[in-house]
């Protein structure tokens, strides 16, 4: 059974940081048909992509003032940032503000996982235990890998087989469109001064590497193949093309998760918080095949993306 959703006496008022991100940018658009009011908080306030009909907030990390500006007289925030050095810094600095502004209830975008050293998990630890310490209800949404991953290697894939480091651990991907479903309930669902919840967010089964490939090959009707590389030779093969060394750090941190099935869990919280099963890996793959199929169309594009440093990538805009 889904979670219930109370009605609430107000029209409440939700700060969105982080709208123009995978999740950020759908939980914006489930959103817009529910009786709230929206403010989207952002550093480029003339971005094309932000969701229309928001109240749009500018925000600059370097002036705290105007975060606490921009939250006055919302009840709840939804926080996600994009993956960077400076996530912890303006995450904490979002929290504080919330707190200095009234806020009443917080739901971070983190991830699942172990305790580690590895990033960006290491980084959500450390904005999990300062938003714990808050004197504010809080919800911390960690999903496993976002399955928009692969789309990293699409050109490589097209040619017929990619590589990695992830060995033969298991993975649970999800669907970021069901993150965002949970995101809305977390924000619109009953919560007193003192909750603290904490929801672990999955697929329905998790999958090897090669798994995957069989996947891709049934789609395409030719071979995929999947090629394990040690940890130093991934990051050197990284390197070579282009990657910088933060996003190269990202990538191979990744895949040693995946090698040791760290995110392999299945819980069935979304279904249970959403009333529907989340998609599957094969429903994503099917609905995104075409992806995979040309690597003269999407070399460019996946090149590009892998050069920039990442949104989420396991929680990971």
């Amino acid at each position: 059974m889904s979670k219930e959703i109370q009605p609430v006496s107000h029209k409440p008022r939700i700060a969105i940081a982080g709208a123009t991100g995978r999740v950020g940018s759908t939980l914006a658009s489930l959103l817009a048909s529910d009786p709230v009011d929206i403010t989207v908080l952002t550093r480029r306030p003339d971005a094309p992509q932000l969701p229309r009909g928001a109240r749009i907030a500018a925000v600059d990390f370097e002036q705290p003032d105007t975060l606490e500006n921009a939250l006055r007289d919302t009840d709840r925030l939804f926080v996600s940032h994009g993956t960077s050095p400076q996530q912890v810094a303006n995450e904490i600095a979002l929290i504080d503000a919330a707190v200095a502004a009234g806020v009443r209830h917080i739901v971070k975008l983190s991830a699942l996982g172990p305790a580690s050293r590895l990033n960006p998990f290491a980084w959500h630890m450390q904005i999990e235990a300062h938003l714990a310490q808050q004197p504010v209800a809080s919800t911390v949404l960690r999903p496993s890998a976002y399955v928009d991953i692969l789309k990293r290697a699409a050109g490589q894939i097209a040619a017929g087989f990619w590589a990695g480091a992830a060995g033969e651990g298991r993975v649970n991907f999800i669907d970021t469109r069901d993150v965002a479903n949970v995101a809305r309930v977390a924000l619109l669902e009953e919560f007193s001064p003192e909750s603290q919840r904490a929801y672990h967010l999955t697929g329905t089964r998790a999958w090897t590497m090669l798994q995957v490939a069989e996947q891709l090959s049934n789609l395409l009707g030719r071979p995929v193949v999947y090629n394990h590389r040690s940890t130093e030779e991934q990051r050197a093969t990284l390197l070579a093309d282009g990657l910088p060394p933060l996003v190269a750090d990202l990538l191979v941190g990744l895949d040693q998760m995946f090698r040791e099935s760290a995110l392999g869990e299945t819980t069935s919280t979304v279904e249970i918080l959403t009333g529907k099963s989340p998609r599957t890996l094969p429903q994503w793959l099917a609905e995104n095949i075409e992806i995979f199929r040309n690597s003269t169309q999407h070399r460019a594009a996946t090149t590009l993306e892998a050069r920039e440093a990442p949104e989420p990538l396991v929680s990971n805009p």
